[in-house]
């Protein structure tokens, strides 16, 4: 349970914070330093005629662009592997 939102789950707390103001209990917060390790990616060019292919694509199926090319890579190297 959380001190100030008296919430027990994350969906909870994100109703709670959706709805006040960290302003009205600023009183009542401390300082916290903490990690992030986020995976870490790697950027590749691409020629601005396939992307917008990739594009259109990506929207046909209701996924980012990025996420597509992932889908994509992934097949294409589990193809090739096997």
């Amino acid at each position: 349970m959380t001190s100030i939102s008296k919430a027990r789950t994350l969906k909870e707390i994100a109703e709670f914070w959706d709805t006040h103001s960290t302003a009205d209990y600023w009183d009542q917060t401390y300082e916290v330093e903490f990690e992030i390790r986020a995976p870490r990616r790697r950027r590749v060019t691409v020629d601005p005629e396939v992307y917008e292919q990739i594009e259109k694509q990506a929207r046909q199926r209701g996924l980012l662009p990025e996420t597509l090319i992932n889908l994509w890579l992934v097949e294409r190297l589990q193809a090739s592997s096997a």
